[in-house]
């Protein structure tokens, strides 16, 4: 990349236009993202990795204001690479609020049986401080993940990738310092891993575009895509917002870091693991492809919604919908992906004849009952938990709730472990139409309650106590009650079915195999074409 000027390749020590360490070498310390100076050996480093405040605070501050000077610099400068970041992913303030973020999350223990337990023991500045010296003077290598196989609530398993924790905090650092730059040039139309936006933005845009007109669907799913992302091309999407050649490496290697499964390590060609911290942000770069050809070139063919490999497209017409599962899969084979063919389905949702799910949720037109009352028959779009995740919770509450659970004998202590499930699977699902679900769930938890003070009493259960024992009298023991926590969202006023664009859908409108361009920096001047 050509640079414009002296001013700016001195300001890119930091990434802080004209205020930046100059010079700085790759073996100085780590960098205080608040007090850098421009003159002056040693000004704006730290000398330790203990936190500046007691409590961490300015640590954190430090952290958002780095990130916030990285996000400002990005969205100024589309085509800008940034070229001294290294130094950030090992300063302190990151390393601290990369672990207190990683310590937050849990997890198991990597290829090494370091818990987060014995890594506190072991001494967390100790810990960081070794890392923090690592990364400086470039001695740091990954460990290999190690493979553990999940089962999948459509059946099969998922293979789980569980980096160390010393690697899972390298990960985090150099996801505090990079997720800022490519959030600038992320788009709407993408929901999956990123600050401030949640699974109910999502939902939201479905159900409003659907109401809206939009009842053509493609419901698409990508075979295997974490284990599908092509390394190179990866690097290469990467490499257009990242110069620094130290980032990439440090990239590269957990890439290849490699598998142990079953006590032997494998070389890792492709993908990246689920269950790496920087795994969601590589592959929301690696889709952004797809978000930014679906804008340009496709927008006219329906809305697209993606929620990292989750992706939905809701379009006017048949023509619209044929045109746009051909696109995405054009599209998706110059990143090396393709659809699965099993679980891609289009479908319609006008009058309610069809349904899909989507994070959990199914959604299906209904007639609106308050409008029918007035003689009017309208279909609006609504949502609740999908068989699958009823039966996820159901299966959750029946492994707590098992008479000889860990030996309890005290019903409340079974509502202590019992009422973070049910709280949290309300939250996620209380926005929609999950009115008798809950209802239902409600009644699962009191029964399976109900069985297990039966058991307990066996022969000694006098007659009409377990009459007693109603859903009433469980809410007074403390148990969570998901009835009443339904929060509709905003109303939906029924638009009025915009006319799609005359070339809407219609295969004239060029969009071949040789005109997806990916922009990759490959040495040569232009942009690079996949064929």
């Amino acid at each position: 990349m050509v640079k414009a000027s002296r001013a700016q390749r001195g300001s890119e020590g930091v990434v802080v236009p004209l205020m930046g360490v100059q010079q700085n070498a790759p073996g100085g310390k780590g960098l205080h993202f608040g007090r850098a100076r421009a003159k002056g050996a040693g000004q704006g480093m730290v000398r330790s990795t203990g936190p500046n405040h007691p409590d961490g605070r300015e640590s954190i501050d430090n952290v958002r204001r780095l990130q916030r000077r990285l996000f400002v610099a990005a969205k100024r400068h589309r085509g800008r690479r940034f070229h001294a970041l290294f130094g950030h992913i090992y300063g302190s303030d990151v390393l601290q609020e990369a672990w207190r973020r990683v310590r937050r999350n849990g997890g198991a223990a990597g290829v090494d049986g370091v818990t987060l337990a014995v890594a506190e023991e072991y001494g967390v500045a100790r810990l960081l401080a070794e890392l923090q010296d690592d990364l400086r003077s470039g001695r740091y290598r990954p460990s290999p993940v190690l493979r553990r196989h999940i089962p999948k609530a459509a059946g099969g398993t998922r293979p789980l990738g569980i980096p160390t924790v010393k690697d899972r905090v390298a990960q985090m650092a150099a996801k505090l310092v990079l997720e800022p730059i490519f959030e600038a040039d992320f788009l709407s139309s993408s929901y999956g891993y990123r600050p401030r936006r949640r699974a109910l933005d999502a939902l939201e845009v479905i159900r409003e575009t659907a109401n809206g007109g939009a009842e053509y669907v493609l419901d698409a799913d990508i075979a295997d895509f974490f284990g599908s992302l092509d390394h190179e091309l990866l690097l290469g999407l990467v490499a257009k917002r990242v110069s620094d050649r130290r980032v990439l490496s440090l990239i590269r290697r957990w890439l290849r870091a490699g598998v142990m499964e079953e006590g032997a390590v494998r070389d890792n060609v492709a993908g990246v693991p689920q269950g790496g911290v920087i795994s969601p942000l590589l592959a929301n770069i690696y889709l952004h492809i797809l978000d930014r050809v679906w804008e340009q070139r496709c927008a006219h063919l329906g809305t697209l919604v993606r929620y990292a490999d989750d992706l939905v497209v809701l379009a006017r017409s048949p023509e619209a919908l044929v045109e746009s599962e051909r696109r995405v899969a054009i599209t998706l084979s110059h990143l090396k992906l393709k659809l699965h063919p099993d679980k891609t389905r289009t479908l319609t949702l006008a009058n309610g004849q069809g349904g899909f799910e989507f994070l959990g949720h199914h959604l299906h037109k209904r007639v609106s009952g308050k409008l029918l009352e007035r003689g009017l028959r309208r279909h609006y779009l609504q949502r609740w938990p999908s068989p699958r995740s009823m039966r996820r919770v159901r299966q959750r509450i029946h492994e707590l709730t098992d008479c000889h659970h860990d030996g309890v004998k005290d019903v409340r202590l079974l509502i202590e472990k019992l009422n973070p499930v049910l709280r949290g699977w309300g939250e996620y699902f209380r926005t929609g139409n999950a009115a008798r679900k809950f209802l239902s769930i409600d009644r699962y938890a009191t029964d399976r309650l109900r069985r297990f003070l039966v058991r307990r009493a066996g022969r000694n259960l006098r007659a009409g106590r377990a009459a007693q024992w109603t859903r009433e009298w469980f809410w007074g023991q403390g148990l969570h009650r998901l009835r009443g926590t339904v929060r509709y969202p905003k109303p939906c006023v029924l638009h009025e079915k915009a006319i799609a664009k005359p070339d809407a859908g219609k295969p004239h409108v060029r969009f071949e195999r040789g005109s997806v361009v990916l922009g990759i920096p490959s040495g040569r001047s232009g942009p690079l074409t996949y064929q």
